[in-house]
């Protein structure tokens, strides 16, 4: 299955009618994670009045997990508008928080709902956008007489080297998709491609471009 999510974590500012919102958006893959988050992000500043939420995540059986709090926010200003535009957006395994200091004017229902979007919308459209989709991390290990080569068909196979260390032979980590695997496999056995070892390390999530 694949989605949409950020790149990296952001933190964009907005000030309205004094008040200011502060946004973290991050790249989140457990609720476990976005609890920590949240709590060292209500660490972090203590002295506010509002840390407002919410996030959506896929969990490893493709079901969504989606949670959102106004803390202390008029009921569906905050948190409810802002995982609206998750879903608008189609981001997934991303948490927003907005952590709001008074500013001694009140903005009525209304305008908390546009600032908490605006503040989400503005980290949305500074950060970079990116598909994760399923893939797998294996292991190559290959003679250097070989790597240029190598290098070329990972690039016009879709392929992501990753890590690559120089030892008696150059031992690489790869990502790439599930479905390009039988195609790497094969060209491995055929010799199409002269590596000398190939092992299977793990299912992940790998990052394409928009």
């Amino acid at each position: 299955m694949e989605f949409i999510t950020i790149k990296c974590d952001i933190e964009t500012e907005i000030v309205v009618k004094k008040s200011k919102f502060i946004a973290h958006l991050f790249y989140i893959e457990s609720t476990d994670k976005a609890e920590k988050l949240l709590k060292e992000i209500k660490k972090k500043y203590h002295d506010a009045r509002h840390n407002c939420m919410a996030y959506r995540i896929l969990d490893d059986n493709n079901q969504i997990i989606e949670k959102s709090s106004d803390d202390g926010e008029p009921a569906g200003t905050a948190g409810t508008p802002m995982l609206a535009i998750l879903q608008k957006n189609q981001l997934m395994n991303v948490m927003i928080i907005v952590t709001r200091y008074f500013g001694g004017i009140l903005l009525g229902t209304g305008g908390l709902v546009r600032a908490y979007s605006d503040s989400l919308l503005k980290a949305i459209e500074k950060t970079e956008r990116v598909i994760k989709c399923q893939g797998i991390e294996m292991l190559v290990t290959i003679e250097y007489n070989q790597f240029d080569v190598f290098q070329h068909y990972c690039k016009n196979n879709q392929i992501l080297i990753t890590n690559a260390e120089y030892l008696e032979l150059v031992v690489c980590k790869i990502e790439l998709e599930e479905e390009k695997k039988s195609k790497l496999l094969k060209d491995f056995e055929t010799k199409k491609v002269n590596i000398k070892d190939l092992k299977e390390l793990t299912k992940k999530y790998i990052t394409k471009s928009i």
